[in-house]
């Protein structure tokens, strides 16, 4: 199964599930090459042009279905871990955030190439693969995306064939995931397929649970021959415990606080319910021209509540303060987006070019509102462990560390706005294949970023509308250039920009002096080798240059932002594919520097980058960027019916916060499958995360909200089809 996709593959990845069905199916061999040459050139995708990955300008890397598969995956953070030049942050318990070549991110995330921003965590039931293209991406993809965007490719019906497809699991923490995927060809020119998944979720930590379900019904139909519509529906309910970790004590992790879950068990939670409607039509109008049309609807309804250590551990008084807020957000999404893809020959030159716009609206509304303990009147107060070693904090009420009860109500209006935005997007991009062994990439994308915020909470307190717009436009040039000395190997050089208004990802406000700033621009110098050995056996490798300017949270106050200018400079490296016909390998290193720079400006307004230093001279890295990481999967088919997986992920050690005062130590840790297939349509597989049974802290999200990781355990997994 691995072998047929990876023998089609130019940068070897694993094999998608579909190839399971191709075995005996001559029609669907040739969608499975397009696949892994072309990033579903024959659907919507990241990068819109059926250019084979040997031949991007870019650094890329795809996890398939099968990959998600066999490692366990179940999140993005999963798939994080994993991915070269990528870490994990902590998003407070509720979101996915990603941290792209230094620069974090809970806004870069796309589903069948169109904007996903809203934040929480994201399923993979449904998904033929997952896309992750580093370095700032806006000719396609518009605002953000610095350090890079994740995009996630659905499955879509299939003419001609009927299957049910089925996976259940339970972990040693009795979480629970059951996922089904069943395909009905209803003639020879439409197809219905639906993905369902429900999820209970726990793990080692007090109070920690929940659950996740969603349904996904798409329709296929093939209107004529060259004109395809893909409709699809999915709803999204989940719920799960917010923990935010442990404090800090004397720079680093407070050990000792490991199996204390500083949360509140009533009020620490996030719920999501999201509606997201989809549809896109391609039409082929010429044999070298063609298009597609889609449009987007969601609506999400989020609300997000916690408790949280606010401050490093106090030993003398054996307590630990808490902050903590309630938040909601209600938010509407709609897109129209569209783009021409022609091949031609000009002045004997064959050019693949694109053309495209995109429309989107969106209307955000948001509020918060802060804890207010009646011990102080104030939203922080230290709250005490007991003698036998429990945080006793429950529905807002605990012991202060002068042993009074304080009980805390969510009643400080912090922030309430309205927030509705309009985006006009319009991009070309050219080809150039000047030979067989030079190609050029020129293009740019328009972009016109109009926000108005109703600050509803200055209404209540003054009684005085406060209502502020700004219009951003800007345009962010591509350009990239690809020399292939061999058929099997290319080597490239790219620079391209990408921007982010001050209104920030998540559009909370634009208030002074942020109404007058122009958006935050990150420029990136990429050059890269990409070197097929064989037809199933692939290395990449790319160093980089980025300049950024990003608003991120304050290390002592998360309710405010600080603009943090940096210099991002280091290489990835990517080694891939099958060694024999039983043995896959995948191994992937990143070496980063990272730091926060001052900009300094003359007499005459030249401009002058130096290194952000502390008060000892010391210069400051980029919050959770380890400056080594390495990750590697192997799996080796010992026998038809078995096999054994084995993976390793290290990270060096790094900062919590900008400041630089908190160390997440490094580590290393070990991960191990086995599967069995009991027959065609019978697998049996068991995945064991941290066989070492290593403590170790992935990520945080201040200095005092450091996570901890998960122990030893293990999930079984029974999977088929019929």
């Amino acid at each position: 199964m691995k072998l047929l996709l990876s023998a089609a593959m130019f940068t070897t990845f694993a094999a998608s599930s579909t190839a399971v069905h191709a075995q005996n199916s001559d029609a669907l061999e040739d969608e499975i090459i397009a696949v892994g040459q072309h990033l579903y050139s024959d659907r919507i995708n990241a990068l819109k042009t059926p250019t084979p990955i040997l031949d991007v300008p870019q650094s890329l890397s795809i996890i398939t279905a099968e990959d998600i598969q066999d490692q366990g995956f179940d999140s993005i953070g999963d798939i994080v871990l994993f991915t070269p030049g990528l870490t994990q942050s902590q998003g407070e318990g509720h979101r996915d955030s990603v941290v792209f070549r230094g620069i974090r991110s809970t806004a870069d995330f796309f589903i069948d190439g169109v904007r996903d921003d809203v934040q929480y965590f994201r399923g993979l039931y449904n998904l033929e693969q997952v896309e992750v293209l580093r370095g700032p991406n806006a000719l396609f993809f518009g605002r953000g995306g610095t350090g890079g965007v994740i995009n996630r490719v659905t499955k879509k019906g299939q003419i001609s064939e009927n299957f049910i497809g089925y996976s259940a699991s339970i972990d040693t923490f009795s979480a629970v995931d059951i996922s089904a995927d069943a395909n009905y060809a209803i003639n020879d020119r439409a197809a219905f397929r639906v993905n369902a998944n429900y999820a209970s979720l726990n793990n080692q930590r007090d109070f920690y649970d929940g659950d996740r379900y969603g349904i996904n019904p798409t329709l296929h139909l093939d209107l004529t021959p060259g004109t395809t519509l893909d409709v699809s529906y999915e709803y999204a309910n989940h719920e799960r415990f917010i923990d935010r970790g442990i404090p800090s004590l004397n720079g680093e992790p407070a050990f000792d606080l490991v199996d204390i879950t500083f949360g509140d068990p009533v009020n620490n939670f996030t719920t999501l319910e999201a509606n997201i409607l989809n549809a896109t039509l391609q039409h082929q109008f010429t044999d070298n021209i063609k298009g597609n049309l889609t449009s987007f609807y969601g609506d999400y309804n989020k609300v997000y509540s916690n408790f949280f250590p606010s401050d490093v551990f106090n030993v003398a008084d054996n307590a630990v303060e808490l902050d903590g807020y309630i938040d909601s957000t209600n938010r509407e999404r709609f897109l129209l987006s569209g783009s021409l893809v022609g091949e031609f020959k000009i002045a004997s030159i064959d050019q693949t070019i694109i053309v495209g716009g995109e429309y989107i609206n969106t209307s955000s509304d948001q509020n918060r509102f802060n804890s207010v303990f009646d011990s102080n009147g104030d939203d922080q107060e230290f709250i005490q462990i007991s003698d036998d070693g429990f945080f006793n904090f429950f529905n807002g009420s605990g012991f202060n560390r002068n042993g009074v009860i304080a009980t805390s109500q969510f009643t400080d209006l912090n922030d309430d706005t309205d927030v509705d935005i309009d985006v006009f997007s319009a991009y070309i991009q050219n080809e150039i294949h000047v030979t067989d062994w030079l190609d050029i990439v020129l293009g740019g994308r328009f972009d016109s970023f109009d926000i108005t915020v109703d600050n509803v909470a200055t209404f209540i307190e003054t009684g005085e509308n406060n209502i502020l717009s700004r219009t951003d436009s800007k345009v962010s040039p591509r350009l990239g250039i690809v020399f292939k000395p061999r058929e099997n190997i290319s080597l490239y050089g790219s620079f391209s920009e990408t921007f982010l208004p001050r209104s920030g990802e998540q559009f909370a406000n634009i208030n002074p002096p942020n109404d007058a700033l122009d958006p935050n621009t990150s420029q990136n110098i990429e050059v890269g080798l990409k070197w097929n050995f064989t037809n199933q056996f692939g290395f990449t490798i790319a160093a980089f240059d980025i300049e950024n300017s990003s608003p991120l949270p304050n290390d002592d106050d998360t309710g405010t932002l600080d603009i943090i200018d940096s210099n991002v400079r280091g290489f990835e490296a990517q080694l891939q594919g099958d060694i024999t016909d039983q043995w896959y390998v995948s191994l992937g290193y990143s070496l980063i520097n990272g730091n926060q720079v001052d900009i300094l400006t003359d007499a005459n307004g030249n401009e002058t980058l130096v290194d952000a230093t502390n008060t000892d001279g010391e210069r400051l890295r980029l919050r959770e960027l380890p400056k080594n990481t390495f990750n590697a999967w192997s799996h080796y088919q010992i026998t038809e019916k078995f096999g054994l997986g084995f993976g390793v992920t290290y990270q060096d050690e790094s900062f919590a916060g900008n400041n630089n005062e908190v160390t997440l130590p490094s580590f290393t840790r070990v991960d191990a499958a086995a599967f069995y297939d009991v027959h065609d349509d019978l697998r049996l597989q068991v995945n064991i995360e941290n066989l070492t049974d290593t403590e170790y802290f992935p990520n945080a999200h201040t200095n005092n909200n450091i996570t901890v990781g998960q122990p030893i355990n293990a999930k079984f997994t029974v999977s088929g089809g019929f």
